[in-house]
């Protein structure tokens, strides 16, 4: 498949930490939560998971960003900690001037997800959450998960996350693909070196293992779906289960596979989407181009979409077309119900794309 297209900025965070994010896609706002180990640009051609952010752009305004100390944001920040990255995805949602948002918490960004959505529930329409845990490593009382390996595991990032020869990073491809191919594993080998330096990598890591939201889960309040592979290597199942049933009326959706990342080749990949075009509202299959979606405008609405796509104000419109502000709000109101958009530049992208507002 062809490469996204992306716009990407920079939110500046409340410490000032410089924040990468990326639009793609139109349609309600999907924002997927950072993690560790994600590279705006890299992730784009990706094997592992191109066809997750395709299936999500052409259904959704796609909002992603590269968390603090990863890929194109700031990687040279002081603090690392969990309430930082609640405070970024925050600051991201606020810079993309969308006043609500779905969020999409894989893994890690799960629990910042949870977070995010108990202290801003007006600014959240859906959670879902694929992979995702409430509580990290050091918070399970996993008897099996000794403290002792946790250490050996962040001395292995230390002195081999960096280097030339990948097995080091297979460590950790294998936990989070076991059944991908080569070319794949080969591609999150890759992605391990250039997302983080050595430190930070070890840094994030031993963030992620103190963390524990599971107090938060009773207080979550917007309609939350839960995706977990039944034989996840990377993520327990019964951490899947945890959230689910913590969380008031949150459907739990077990996935036949051992990845902790749906792959485009297995079965499982289809029951995900379907799944969570079923929660969203959102088709399954791609949405009509913008010529159809267009064709059940009213000649006047289409005249009016005319003037909005050459950028044209509401004062500007009703003086050409002889109409009240009211009226015109009346009709673009209309028109975005119609499109399926949220916003004016949602409206402009899908007219410009069907061949309007051109001189």
């Amino acid at each position: 498949m062809p490469p996204l297209r992306q716009s990407i900025r920079f939110a500046t965070a409340a410490d000032g930490v410089r924040i990468a994010w990326a639009t793609s896609g139109s349609g309600p706002a999907l924002v997927k939560v950072g993690t560790w180990m994600s590279h705006l640009e890299f992730d784009l051609a990706s094997p592992v998971w191109g066809h997750l952010l395709s299936w999500l752009a052409q259904r959704f305004t796609l909002l992603r960003y590269d968390q603090r100390g990863n890929g194109l944001s700031d990687w040279n920040v002081a603090d690392l900690s969990f309430e930082a990255w609640v405070r970024d995805l925050g600051a991201v949602i606020d810079a993309s001037g969308h006043a609500r948002v779905a969020l999409l918490g894989l893994s890690q960004g799960a629990p910042v997800a949870v977070a995010y959505a108990v202290r801003h529930p007006e600014r959240v329409s859906h959670l879902i959450l694929h992979g995702g845990y409430a509580r990290g490593r050091r918070r399970r009382g996993d008897e099996s998960a000794p403290a002792a390996l946790d250490a050996a595991v962040i001395q292995l990032i230390e002195h081999g996350w960096g280097g030339d020869d990948a097995s080091f990073r297979q460590f950790f491809t294998s936990q989070f693909v076991p059944d991908g191919t080569a070319e794949q594993h080969r591609w999150f080998n890759e992605l391990e070196r250039m997302s983080a330096s050595p430190a930070n990598a070890a840094r994030l890591l031993s963030t992620m293992y103190e963390i524990d939201v599971t107090a938060d889960l009773p207080a979550v309040s917007c309609p939350t779906l839960v995706l977990h592979a039944a034989g996840d290597l990377r993520v327990p199942f019964a951490e899947g289960r945890l959230l689910a049933g913590a969380i008031a009326q949150a459907r739990f959706v077990p996935l036949d596979s051992r990845n902790h990342l749906m792959l485009e080749h297995e079965p499982a990949w289809q029951r995900w989407t379907e799944e969570v075009a079923q929660f969203m509202g959102a088709a399954a299959d791609v949405p009509a181009p913008p010529s159809q979606r267009l064709a059940g405008l009213t000649p006047r609405e289409r005249e009016l979409l005319e003037l909005i796509a050459q950028g044209r104000d509401n004062a500007q419109i009703g003086a050409v077309l002889g109409l009240s502000d009211k009226t015109v709000r009346n009709h673009i109101t209309s028109i975005f119900a119609k499109l399926a958009v949220e916003n004016r530049p949602q409206a402009i992208v899908l007219a410009r794309t069907a061949g309007l507002g051109r001189p």
